[in-house]
């Protein structure tokens, strides 16, 4: 970039990333900049890493269309059977033209054809009410308010953010108690993202701060150095090197900030004593590091005019002159600062992954200090080794114009800035290594537990190194000490006699004899606590492993890679996928949804680099971190932390599958029952089309008589306490893979709702065998034969739900009994009052005139009695299954309504549970 200003020389300056002003950056220490727009609209990172959205629909809406094709068959065969017999039965002499209901001459005149494709078309209107269109109302409405108890949830209320659960879809509440598969983050997600300083290493000798010395003090060191020091001269050029190898900024005083650390524009979540200085950095390392300096009696006190300024441990000042910055970046894992001092010295500071470090500086210095790296790393450190070298006048001078010009090169830039730094950072010595603590989740291995004691296999995708994600799993218990790992990472791939393609496949082949072939059968509904006799596999894999994985060579067979790799995941008690970019926790994601059986599968994630798998995942879950509020955005639910998913799946999830399952099976057996007899009335009226309920009860029966009791009920029903369901994580798996909307409960149901259609309907018949029903010996019409079956057919229904209702609150009460108030008011209301808008009136006190009818009401309440009697009898034979007990300690909070305490004494029926599902004794 060229910059003109007046009476002066165009000076010619670079853009590279310490240029670079991220998407959300706020202009701190300067009034005004000149900036050019760059990696913009598809080019940015984001962008580049965005996984497109696809249209997320739920197991229960794929049911519901199952189910609702088996109901449009028995409605086209129904309309083609009394069709075909209403034919059969006119062809007899003398029913087609009866003397008293002579044709037309324009029926006559009628196409036969067409007569029966009219007639055809009139059944189908007449049975229509069989396919329950009201349900997809109602089953939005429950989506839509029930979403409302997640947000409403004060167990999912964080206090140190001030902000609860959010709802960003309802569409997949049900979805919830279906997952067979979380795919985690690690930072940020099972880590706090929160770093702080533990110890470090200098020179082969180990400091660990005590906060009631001054300076260091030695904890550990080499056996036959304890208790001794690296040189006070090697101590503070380690503690210069952290104060000045970083690109953090100090905020300036009077800032309208609350005190509190910066990540990447995002403030710091948690107070700061006022003494501490705050940052402003990328990342939350380099905050850590500088304070861990700080801690020791060496502050950065900021960066002024390219000049770094430090105090150290005599509190004096110390100004160093900022002469370039190596940026960071994921390839050479570190980082490096140019500095001159006050004397003339050129000094090079550098600090990054041991891998990078190591080949760099002197063999003879590594091991001091490669002891102390792998004991970090294994106790879940994120460690950074640290170098420095001074640079003779000729070997800076030779530095200073290859950055400058590499910096300027129009093409080819990164590679010539690679090739640069590489030639500067080598030959270094090696000072020692910091050991930061990325803290877990509050209640993290309690969540992970439970989650797999679920049923629910975890996968933690992370781009850490290897050693840190692996000790993060076994603090969160998803490895446990007698756990197998298997690991596929480029390390086990190195061989030099064989190419990495065939020790890929020749491992894949070992470890799927071991998991896969070799392993026990893994009986269903027994948890890992109780199957310790077989051996536990844990997998690991790295994302330049998987990249081959996925893309093998012309030669090799593809599909069998991935099988056998996903094999082997599913017989793993948990998998590490570590160092993957954020496209490749995606494909990760795709590859295990599409698999064998379409498992439903759940992303939970905090920042930017989760969005790709949170969309893919079935449900995609952000959570209320450091990083940014792109994940929340763009996923289904956000929570404030990840001890909340816990709850969220075993009870919210659980009670919205259980709910919205009885409500799709309540609505197709209802309609069942309410259609069966209208069906069976066409036999006995010369399949005239002739309907059996008024119009008025056709209309309202599923808008008013019974949609309100099962809306309540699929809000409110709680058939187990969410107490109960949270410590019993085994109880998500008995509804696992859709068990109550098997083919084998939707039968049940079907079977229930053609028992009782033939009750109400021949029961009802039955009591028409005796002519005279009325005290004046009057016979019923068959206005009143319909009015007496829809009584029956309400009242049954709806007490069926009643039956069914494990936990009753007042609105339960007040929607059912009112439901069936209503019912019988508004057939008095519909049939006492003659209404000037009718040509013809149906019910003009029908159903007060059967009413009247001693044996009216007998049969009626004989019919209900006997229609309910197989759910009378699974109550009381029926063997309770599991943990059914209702009790609450109390001052325990519930979800959709107060505890009443009369709803523990019935167990619930859950005939819709798949009897293959195990008790848990």
């Amino acid at each position: 970039m060229h910059i003109y200003k007046a009476d002066q020389e165009p000076a010619v300056r670079s853009l590279g990333p310490e240029n670079l002003l991220l998407k959300g950056a706020t202009l701190k220490n300067t009034k005004k900049i000149n900036g050019v727009a760059v990696y913009t609209g598809m080019e940015t990172k984001m962008a580049l890493n965005y996984q497109g959205k696809s249209q997320k629909r739920s197991a229960v809406e794929k049911s519901i269309n199952a189910f609702l094709l088996v109901y449009l068959c028995i409605l086209i065969s129904k309309a083609v059977v009394c069709t075909t017999l209403k034919y059969v039965w006119q062809s007899k002499d003398g029913q087609d033209e009866p003397w008293y209901n002579q044709k037309t001459q324009k029926e006559k005149d009628t196409n036969m054809y067409v007569k029966m494709f009219t007639d055809f078309l009139s059944f189908m209107v007449l049975f229509n009410f069989i396919i329950p269109v009201s349900m997809y109302v109602t089953v939005e409405m429950q989506k839509f308010l029930g979403s409302f108890f997640i947000t409403w949830d004060k167990d999912f209320f964080d206090p140190e953010i001030q902000e609860g659960a959010l709802v960003n879809t309802s569409d997949l509440n049900e979805e919830l108690g279906q997952v067979e598969y979380v795919f985690t983050d690690k930072t940020g997600t099972l880590t706090q993202n929160n770093m702080e300083f533990i110890e470090c290493c200098i020179d082969g000798f180990q400091y660990r701060h005590r906060d009631e010395l001054d300076g260091f003090t030695v904890t550990d060191g080499p056996v036959s150095k304890l208790q001794q020091k690296a040189g006070l001269e090697k101590e503070e050029l380690f503690l210069r090197a952290l104060c000045l190898c970083h690109t953090v900024q100090v905020k300036e005083d009077g800032a309208e900030e609350t005190p509190g650390d910066q990540v990447d524009g995002v403030d710091g979540m948690f107070p700061q004593p006022e003494e501490e200085r705050c940052f402003i950095a990328s990342s939350p390392d380099e905050i850590a590091l500088v304070k861990g300096a700080m801690r020791y009696g060496f502050t950065f006190l900021g960066l002024e005019s390219k000049n770094m300024k430090i105090k150290n441990r005599q509190n004096d000042i110390e100004e160093y002159k900022l002469l370039h910055v190596l940026n960071f970046d994921p390839v050479r894992r570190r980082m490096s600062v140019i500095v001159q001092t006050k004397s003339g010295e050129t000094l090079l500071f550098c600090k990054g992954a041991d891998s990078s470090i190591f080949p760099r500086v002197k063999p003879e210095e590594v091991e001091r200090i490669r002891l102390h790296v792998e004991r970090n790393a294994t106790e879940g450190y994120r460690t950074l080794c640290v170098a420095f070298k001074q640079l003779s006048a000729e070997e800076y001078a030779v530095a200073d114009t290859g950055l400058r010009e590499a910096r300027l090169a129009l093409q080819d830039r990164e590679d010539k800035l690679m090739a640069i730094y590489n030639q500067v950072e080598t030959g270094m010595s090696l000072i020692g290594a910091t050991a930061v603590e990325d803290r877990l989740q509050e209640e993290a291995a309690e969540t992970m537990e439970a989650l797999q004691g679920a049923g629910i296999k975890v996968w933690v995708l992370t781009g850490d190194k290897m050693e840190t994600a692996k000790s993060t799993c076994y603090a969160c218990r998803l490895f446990q000490r007698g756990t197998e790992l298997l690991e596929l990472t480029v390390r086990t791939l190195e061989d030099g006699r064989t190419k990495r393609e065939d020790k890929l496949l020749e491992l894949l082949r070992d470890y799927h004899r071991r998991a896969v072939q070799d392993a026990p059968p893994v009986k269903a509904g027994v948890t890992r606590s109780w199957s310790t006799a077989n051996q536990e596999y844990g997998f690991i894999i790295d994302g330049a492993t998987l990249s081959l994985l996925m893309n093998p060579p012309r030669d090799a067979d593809a599909c069998l890679y991935r099988n056998l790799f996903l094999q082997i995941c599913q017989n793993s008690t948990a998998v590490l996928c570590c160092r993957m970019a954020p496209l490749q926790k995606a494909q990760i994601v795709k590859m295990v949804k599409n698999s064998k059986g379409s498992p439903i599968t759940l992303s939970i994630g905090d920042g930017a680099n989760d969005v790709s798998m949170i969309l893919e995942a079935h449900v995609g879950i952000g959570v209320k971190g450091k990083e940014g509020r792109q994940a929340v955005r763009n996923s289904d639910y956000a929570i404030p932390k990840l001890k909340h998913l816990k709850k969220l799946l075993l009870a919210h999830g659980h009670l919205y599958y259980v709910r919205i399952a009885h409500l799709v099976q309540y609505f197709f057996y209802k309609n069942l029952c309410f259609i069966l007899p209208q069906f069976l009335y066409q036999f006995f009226c010369g399949y005239s089309q002739q309907p059996l309920y008024d119009a008025a009860y056709l209309t309202m029966y599923n808008i008013c008589f019974t949609s309100m009791p099962i809306l309540a009920y699929s809000l409110l029903e709680q058939h187990m306490a969410i107490e109960v369901l949270l410590d019993n994580a085994t109880l998500y798996r008995q509804i696992a893979k859709n068990a109550m909307l098997r083919w084998r409960p939707f039968l049940y149901w079907t079977v229930l709702g053609i028992f009782q259609g033939l009750m109400f309907f021949f029961g009802v018949r039955f009591l028409f065998s005796n002519p005279a029903l009325q005290d004046n010996g009057q016979v019923f019409g068959n206005w009143s034969y319909g009015t007496i079956v829809f009584t029956v057919l309400v009242f049954t229904v709806t007490l069926k739900l009643a039956l069914d209702t494990r936990h009753w609150t007042w609105i339960n009460h007040f929607v059912i009994w009112g439901s069936l108030a209503f019912y019988v008011f508004f057939s008095f209301f519909w049939g006492g009052i003659i209404w000037p808008f009718l040509k013809q009136q149906r019910l003009y006190f029908v159903f007060a005139n059967m009413l009247s009818s001693v044996s009216a009401w007998l049969v009626i309440i004989i019919l209900i009695l006997l229609s309910l009697l197989p759910e009378l009898l699974l109550v009381v034979l029926r063997k309770p299954r599991g943990p059914h007990s209702r009790q609450k300690k109390p001052g325990q909070s519930n979800v959709g309504g107060s505890h009443s305490s009369q709803s523990s004494a019935r167990p619930l029926l859950m005939r819709t549970f798949s009897d293959e599902s195990n008790s848990v004794k």
